[in-house]
């Protein structure tokens, strides 16, 4: 399991201070890096407002361009709880952000602060002590309906005339029967399957895959028939393309680990496809119909907290624990998986003559 950032490079511009900060997060708290570099992207957001509230920038420079590394600590030292609302307000009138997305930069510079508080003790009091948090609009998740779904496995995959067509399958179908994260499936390694005995039935064998969730928290997600069809062809058909040496199970073109936003561009062309575009579905979307499906279906909400890595499913902690039978179960009733498509075996020599062209 791996993420395909270089965090080092994606943080290079951080100041000291900062870049403390993210060391603290990814060392200390065990936040993963992904997690890491959104708090990043929200305080640069916010130091880049500093200089130019303070006019250390020249007044046309473009903001997405200014550079933080050399912002001394002094403005950082100084902002008081007023600094903190007017960036606020800033990211709603030139940035438009939506509460939900306000809310996390609130969050941000709350834990930012604490940090420079208690850790490196520069106050006394945090002076984002009192910052309130944008309340965002509690709307339902959008998600597919099991009839869009079938409409995207059939009509977005009329023919399976290459090796990415098996790939493209194999990660909506993880998504839609799984509930997966984007990070998560990127992050699956070709070694990170384990095949799995059922104590009470000896007969019967399964197989899970490791993920690596939000806070770098590992977690055992069960693979339906659908899923192991899916991937076995994919991985099949991965064979003409890949060099032996690479870990990880998605691959671009270019034969390494495929980037989130590829997988994105890929979800989209595949709705367009299928005449599912326009609709306000994304990666995550997908996700969240994995989870109302399998809700709808009879899946028990404690379950559905475990089969989907969340900390909080708005139910009571103490009951939160559930068997790993449990958890295969709930994949196995997604309704997806009754939605038939039959792969076809992987021409092999049909990718090799392809990628000879």
């Amino acid at each position: 399991m791996a993420y395909n950032i270089d965090f080092r490079q994606a943080t290079s511009d951080a100041p000291a201070c900062l870049t403390e900060y993210l060391n603290y997060l990814t060392t200390i708290k065990n936040r993963s890096q992904l997690t890491a570099l959104n708090y990043y992207t929200d305080l640069r957001m916010f130091m880049r407002f500093l200089k130019v509230k303070n006019k250390l920038v020249d007044a046309n420079e473009d903001f997405s361009e200014i550079k933080i590394s050399d912002l001394d600590d002094k403005y950082i030292k100084a902002v008081t709880l007023t600094d903190a609302m007017e960036f606020l307000s800033f990211t709603v009138s030139e940035r438009s952000n939506q509460a939900k997305a306000r809310s996390r930069k609130a969050v941000s510079l709350r834990q930012f602060y604490k940090f420079l508080t208690n850790n490196k003790a520069w106050f006394a009091a945090s002076p984002m002590l009192n910052l309130e948090l944008p309340s965002p609009k509690n709307a339902l998740p959008k998600h597919l309906t099991l009839q869009e779904c079938g409409q995207l496995l059939h009509e977005g995959f009329k023919e399976f005339s290459s090796w990415m067509d098996y790939r493209d399958y194999a990660m909506i179908i993880m998504f839609l029967n799984c509930g997966m994260r984007l990070s998560e499936l990127v992050g699956i390694n070709v070694n990170d399957f384990v095949e799995n005995i059922d104590p009470s039935q000896p007969d019967v064998k399964y197989l899970s895959v490791k993920v690596l969730g939000k806070g770098n928290k590992e977690r055992i997600v069960y693979l339906n028939e659908q899923c192991v069809d899916a991937v076995t062809k994919y991985t099949e058909a991965r064979k003409s393309v890949a060099d032996p040496k690479e870990k990880a199970l998605f691959i671009s073109k270019r034969g390494n680990r495929i980037t989130n936003r590829r997988v994105e561009q890929i979800i989209d062309d595949r709705l367009k496809a299928c005449g599912l575009a326009g609709k306000g579905i994304s990666v995550h979307k997908l996700r969240h119909t994995a989870a109302t499906l399998m809700y709808q279906n009879g899946v028990d909400v404690r379950v559905l907290k475990e089969v989907l890595g969340h900390e909080n499913l708005n139910t009571t902690q103490i009951y939160t624990h559930v068997v790993n039978t449990q958890l295969r179960d709930a994949i196995n009733s997604n309704p997806v998986m009754d939605i038939k498509n039959d792969l076809p075996e992987p021409d092999l020599k049909q990718n090799e003559d392809k990628n000879s062209k």
